[in-house]
This record gives C-alpha cells, structure tokens and sequence, in this order.
C-alpha cells in the first residue's frame, strides 16, 4: 500500500541535470531570468524555458513577470533545503566534480543557503549559539531566554520575525561540513546583520567574502571559537 506524498516525480525533475543547475543557480535567493538560467545549465533558450515551465508547475519556481523579462526564483526555502541535503549526500556519496574551481574553497567558508549563511562560518555561529545556550541542540532547535536577550541586545526584532510563516529558527544541514547551520527567519535576518555591519559582501553566485577585520567582528560579536580557514589553519 502505497502511503505519504509521492516523492518520485519530484526526484526526476530535480535529477535532471540541466534542471539541477538551473535550481542550484537560484540557491543564492535572486530571482534570474530565462536566459541567465539557460547559461547556468549551458543549454539553448527554448529547452531553459520549456524545463523552467516544469519546474515552476511542480511548485518548485515561482515567476514573477517585470518588463519585458520573466524572472524565477526558488517558491520557498525548503525547496533550497532539499537542494542543500542533496548536495550534502552527493558529497559524502563521492557524486562531486573531478575538477574544482578557484570559488570552491570560498563557497566551502561561506555562502549563501537561499537567505541564510553557510559554509563553515554557517557551522560555526550555529555550533557556538548551542555551545553559549543561546540555542537549543534540538530537531527543532529554539532560542533560549538566554538567547533572546543575546539577539534582542544587537537590535533584532524577535517578536516581529516570530510572526512570519516560517520559523524562527532552524538548522538546515550544510552540504560542505555535513553540519547544521542556522536557517529560519533568524538565520536569515544574521545575514542581512552581517551584510548591514560591513563585515561581508555577496559575490556572484552564492559566495560570502568577509573582510579580514570583518570576520573578526563577526567571531567577536557572536563569541565565536576560532574556525579553521585556508588563511586560518589552525
């Protein structure tokens, strides 16, 4: 007897693979448009639009129409924590990339997951918010009383990000470290923190780049353990 929500059909269209880097592409939280994602995939205009057109009917796109253009975007963040826990799997599996790339080690320190920060700095301020008991080390972690003071003392609206659909907070496991990250409304509200501070920029594609002073004000302002880095060995 067949029970539960069909997962197959879904499976499929993600396990394309032109269809998976048009997804992967949309990770960083933009919305972008038919032709910058049929260069994400590396295919011709017509396939792009007829696989967007696939994907945006499952409910894995949303498409909003400005101009003369169409842009797509992710339809939520649990699709973009699907696509991280895949790209977890294929990690530990060994299904990577022969070659890699000068923005790997950036991707693998920090990045964008949709709205919220990964990558080992992602791992570290989630490790460290457990680790002060500012978060709880749960399924469904939830910030302590500790923690609310924490977050509410660098100006964070707690009560206005816990009426959201989405929750507060969540941790979302990180493909790279193969450790949760912090995700939620909190997460990403940490990120906007952390871009509003000066202490990181958004590259092209999903890379955080954190300036030498600003990743110390960001171990600092979070109490945060030293995390290994290609600069930081040790």
């Amino acid at each position: 007897m067949k029970e539960g929500p069909t997962i197959a059909p879904l499976a499929a269209l993600i396990g394309d693979p032109a269809r998976a880097n048009m997804l992967t592409a949309l990770m960083d939280g933009r919305a972008l448009t038919v032709s910058e994602l049929a260069q994400a995939a590396g295919i011709a205009l017509p396939t792009a639009s007829e696989h967007l057109g696939k994907l945006e009917s499952a409910g894995l796109l949303a498409a909003a129409k400005q101009g003369r253009h169409r842009y797509f975007r992710l339809s939520g963040p649990d699709v973009a924590d699907v696509l991280e826990g895949l790209m977890g799997l294929a990690q530990r599996t060994g299904a990577t990339r022969t070659r890699t790339g000068p923005k790997d080690p950036a991707l693998r320190e920090a990045r964008v997951c949709y709205d919220h920060l990964a990558g080992e700095k992602g791992v570290a301020l989630f490790d460290g918010l457990v680790q002060q008991g500012f978060l709880t080390p749960l399924d469904t972690p939830t910030l302590t009383e500790t923690g609310r003071g924490f977050f509410a003392g660098l100006g964070f609206d707690l009560p206005s990000l816990g009426r959201g659909r989405r929750p507060l907070c969540r941790h979302c496991l990180d493909w790279s470290e193969r450790r949760a990250h912090l995700g939620g409304a909190l997460g990403a509200e940490t990120l906007a923190f952390i871009g509003a501070q000066g202490w990181a920029k958004r590259e092209p594609g999903r890379v955080v780049r954190f300036t030498p002073s600003g990743a110390k004000a960001f171990a600092a302002t979070f109490r945060l353990a030293p995390y290994r880095t290609a600069e930081n060995p040790a």
